[in-house]
């Protein structure tokens, strides 16, 4: 019989010999936090998180796939008590939100009735980067009804802040350099999230200003040190009311705007720099992380991230 069913043996049957069971019960359990990555080597970012959180042993494993996960899984959820198992949790990260998805779902197919841990997902910090600027956007200003454009939207903060935006009742649409890839990106939101986003094949910065054209709210989430719009191109447009950028590397995806800025005024609109909506996305990262370990039931993923940050935006 393999370790890890020996184990839930002794458990569910109750005959752990009672010299080994006082012994356990003389354990402060540490609250272990196993880091599930789908990149070769899980993220630096994700780990320091993870202790500000209050995890007090994170374990990293990279390259990680749904075919080569289960023994890990089976790691995790065999070797505590019920009781004890709250003390264990896994983070599903890396930098390809389909390939966490995968994972995400693979880890929990191996859970079953008394045998499981609490499971979030993160990849690319997608969730909690997406959850922060919308909840931001969402006290800033109403977003049910209003037309919003995710510059570069189609990697994994932008597809979920695209779906975010759309739960809110905005009617959103996504630029990507390939109209194929928008698209694609565009039915994965849908299958996942049930809502309608629009693609736009947007190759520069001048189609992108055309993108932005009569509408309400711009997110910008390209990559680092690329600028997806000049100043120029939004300064001046009439119907423009609140900017999030999540771009903090120099030059900033929105020119003009400031990675500081923190809700503030610039030409009549209101602006959310990549380190002005940072702060959130760090206290609400921490904040997922602590309540892994209130129960071994949590099970932390884009919607219910982003109504922690909706809760979270109100009071800071």
């Amino acid at each position: 019989m393999p370790h890890g069913l020996i184990t839930a043996w002794f458990y569910l049957s109750g005959i752990m010999p009672s010299k080994i069971l006082t012994k356990f019960s003389q354990l402060t359990m540490k609250k272990l936090l196993f880091q599930f990555d789908t990149d070769i080597y899980p993220a630096v970012f994700d780990t320091v998180v993870a202790y500000d959180g209050g995890a007090e042993h994170v374990i990293g494993h990279g390259g990680l796939t749904p075919d080569n996960v289960t023994s890990l899984v089976e790691g995790a959820i065999f070797t505590r008590a019920p009781k004890d198992k709250k003390n264990t949790a896994i983070f599903v990260g890396g930098s390809d939100i389909v390939a966490g998805e995968a994972l995400f779902a693979a880890v929990q197919k191996h859970f079953f009735y008394g045998f499981q841990v609490s499971v979030m997902l993160d990849s690319n910090g997608s969730n909690t980067t997406a959850a922060a600027a919308v909840a931001k956007l969402a006290v800033s200003g109403v977003l049910n009804g209003k037309k919003a454009v995710v510059l570069a939207g189609t990697g994994p903060v932008g597809q979920r802040a695209a779906a975010m935006l759309a739960m809110e009742g905005a009617e959103v649409s996504i630029t990507g350099r390939s109209m194929i890839r928008a698209t694609q990106v565009c039915e994965q939101i849908k299958a996942r999230f049930n809502v309608d986003v629009t693609p736009i094949e947007a190759f520069d910065n001048q189609a992108r200003a055309v993108a932005i054209e009569h509408t309400h709210i711009v997110l910008a989430t390209g990559a680092a040190g690329i600028e997806l719009l000049t100043p120029e191109q939004w300064q001046h447009n009439p119907t423009l009311e609140m900017i999030a950028d999540a771009n903090a590397t120099p030059p900033l995806g929105i020119g003009g705007t400031d990675m500081m800025d923190k809700g503030i005024d610039r030409h009549g609109k209101i602006i959310w720099g990549a380190i002005g909506f940072g702060s959130l996305k760090l206290a609400l990262h921490r904040a997922c992380i602590a309540q892994l370990f209130t129960d071994n039931k949590q099970v932390l993923d884009a919607e219910n991230i982003f109504s922690l940050a909706k809760e979270m935006a109100q009071s800071e």
